[in-house]
Order: C-alpha cells, then sequence, then structure tokens
C-alpha cells in the first residue's frame, strides 16, 4: 500500500521535439517500477502511444501498471490536454487513483501542442491532490531548431523568413506557447545534441538560460538517451507552485482576448495504404513535404517484411526503421499521419498511393 503520493512525471514539448523516444528510453530502465503512461496524442491515430506499448510489452509486465486487462497505456486523441483536463484527464487519474496500490510512477506525455500550466493545476483538484503529486514538468526541445533560431523545425519556412527580417515578428501562437512550455519547466532536456556542434549547444543553452527561472536546469539529450533517475523522483510537487506562474495565456484571458490555442491552426490528414514501396513512400513523402505546408509526417508502413516499419518526418529530416513484428491479429496496412496547414487530403492520398506495391 502507498504510503506517500504517487509522483507523475509531466513531458511537454512540440511536434517532434523527441519526446516519444526519450519516453521510450526512460520505460526501458523501469527496473520493476509499475509505471501508468498517458499520452494525448494529436490526430486521430495514436502512433505516439502504440511505440510506448511496444517498448514496454518488449519488457514485460515491470515497466506497467499491473492490472490483469491493462496495458499500462492510457491514450487521449480527442484535443489537446489542456482543453480537456476535466472531460478526459481527470477520469483517467480517478481510474488511476483506484489503482494506486498496483502503480509506482505516472508519465504523462502531452501533445506537442499542450499548455502544461492546466494539467499542473489539475493536480490540485480534490480528487488528485490526495493521492497524486507532480515530480516534475520536463519541458523537451529541439535543439538543431532552435540553434537555426526556429521554435521548431516544423515551421521552418516561415520561420527563417521572418527570422531574416527584424521588423517581422515570430507567429505568436508558437512563441507564446514555448514561452509557456519553458516558464512551466522544472527541468528542460536538450534533444538532438548529437546533431549539433558544441558552439551551437553553448548558444541554445545561453538563449534558454535567459528564459527560464534560475533553479531550472538544461540536460543535453544524445539519440534520446539518457538516464531515468535524472527525470524521475525529482519530487518537486510542481503543482505547489503553478498558481503563482503568470503564462501568456493567462494574460490572454485577462484581457478577454478569445480563447485561442496553436493548434486551432493545424491540419491532420490520416492516410491508409496498403503494402508500399518504402524507397518509393520515402520520396514520396519528401516532394509532399517540400511542396506542402507539412510540419511533420509519421506512421507505420508495411514494407512487405515480418516487421512493421515506423516512418517520421519532421522538416526536411526522414527517418524510418523496424520496431517489431506484426502481431498475428492486426491487419498489415500502411497509416500515416500528416500535420500541416491548408493541407488538401485528396492530393496527399494520390502523391502517397504512388508508393503502394
Amino acid at each position: 500500500m502507498h504510503l506517500n503520493k504517487i509522483p507523475a512525471t509531466v513531458v511537454t514539448g512540440f511536434l517532434g521535439s523527441g519526446k516519444t523516444t526519450l519516453l521510450s528510453n526512460v520505460l526501458r530502465q523501469a527496473s520493476g517500477k509499475r509505471i501508468a503512461v498517458i499520452v494525448n496524442e494529436f490526430g486521430e491515430m495514436d502512433v505516439d502511444a502504440d511505440l510506448l506499448k511496444n517498448c514496454q510489452l518488449d519488457h514485460g509486465d515491470a515497466a506497467c501498471a499491473a492490472v490483469d486487462d491493462d496495458d499500462g497505456i492510457y491514450e487521449l486523441a480527442n484535443g489537446c490536454i489542456c482543453c480537456t483536463v476535466e472531460e478526459e484527464f481527470l477520469p483517467v487519474m480517478k481510474k488511476l487513483v483506484a489503482r494506486r496500490d498496483r502503480i509506482d510512477h505516472i508519465v504523462i506525455e502531452t501533445s506537442g501542442l499542450a499548455l502544461p500550466k492546466p494539467l499542473v493545476q489539475a493536480f490540485n483538484w480534490p480528487e488528485v491532490r490526495q493521492f497524486c503529486t507532480v515530480d516534475a514538468v520536463i519541458t523537451v526541445v529541439d535543439g538543431p531548431a532552435l540553434a537555426d533560431g526556429q521554435v521548431a523545425h516544423d515551421e521552418a519556412r516561415v520561420a527563417s523568413q521572418r527570422l531574416a527580417d527584424e521588423n517581422l515578428d515570430h507567429d505568436p501562437s508558437l512563441q507564446e506557447l514555448l514561452d509557456d512550455q519553458l516558464a512551466s519547466a522544472d527541468l528542460v532536456a536538450i534533444s538532438k545534441t548529437d546533431q549539433m556542434s558544441e558552439e551551437d549547444i553553448d548558444r541554445v543553452e545561453q538563449m534558454l538560460s535567459s528564459k527560464l527561472a534560475d533553479h531550472v536546469k538544461t540536460l543535453r539529450i544524445r539519440d534520446g538517451q539518457v538516464d531515468a533517475e535524472v527525470l524521475m523522483g525529482l519530487g518537486l510537487a510542481s503543482e505547489t507552485r503553478i498558481e503563482d506562474l503568470s503564462t501568456h495565456h493567462d494574460h490572454h484571458h485577462d484581457h478577454g482576448h478569445e480563447h485561442h490555442h496553436a493548434h486551432d491552426d493545424f491540419d491532420h490528414v490520416v492516410v491508409r495504404l496498403g503494402q508500399v514501396d518504402p524507397v518509393a513512400l520515402e520520396s514520396a513523402l519528401a516532394k509532399l513535404v517540400a511542396t506542402h505546408r507539412i510540419f511533420r509526417a509519421k506512421g507505420f508502413a508495411d514494407v512487405g517484411k515480418p516487421m512493421r516499419q515506423v516512418v517520421h518526418a519532421v522538416g526536411q529530416r526522414l527517418t524510418q526503421h523496424f520496431d517489431r513484428r506484426w502481431h498475428s491479429d492486426e491487419p498489415r496496412e500502411t497509416r500515416l499521419v500528416l500535420i500541416g496547414k491548408g493541407l488538401d487530403a485528396s492530393i496527399l492520398e494520390e502523391a502517397l498511393r504512388q508508393a503502394e506495391c
């Protein structure tokens, strides 16, 4: 029986910043801890949840909430978590509270577009605060993007034009969202530092230090690898200070502005295909990303092998790797989510269908 509150680690950050890779590596270091995972996926296909499930299944029940009919993964796919705290998040937390004797830690991966503050505030609700506490808020930032002067590689073309003209401001919705994610952070993880020079890393760290509170440290992440003990067990009880935190979102509400989050500006298109040629799929995706405002593409592909292929494209970077064998009871198909602005589903599907075998 738990004598203390269950600690919860909140991981936030932009699309493609490396949150899921980081969490997958943390879960592999569970060392017998029973960890329940809440994933807030943007879009109708829960790619990140599926990857985390596979990570846990590879390592048995030790990394999962030990419930006979539950794999320990809770998916919130209907809107960003900061907008659905009462409708979706609290019911899941109540479910976990009811099973608290079988849970050692909770990990929450927010949508890349979620505001951390409303989520952390939910831990002050009577139904939650008696049993759970926010161990820490970890904000993951895309190191190479920040080194390039962008808030994320997703906005490369727009941001580069804005940065070239000092009379133009950054996109206020994305910049303010990044500021709010940093303001809520107890620790900031700089991802993909293996793709950066030492000079660029130092410059990003200096930029972040100018935005962060004095007590908030930055952590360099290479290939998503990090010691889980650095991220978990910090015991910071972040919910106790959250009301004192002033954010851009609060400012808009105080001045009677219409409630508007950055995710209102995004489209997502889901494309389902049969077996595809991996080279042709890579080529088709690269052309689409270059000619459409696609900020991120992700999903799974059937390339005619026993293993399922994971596909992920952010900016000009496209990666493909096999994560597990196809299950006998699941359809072998190719399913991709494309996230961006002004997307035409029929055009995207027609182009990708050229990769089918």
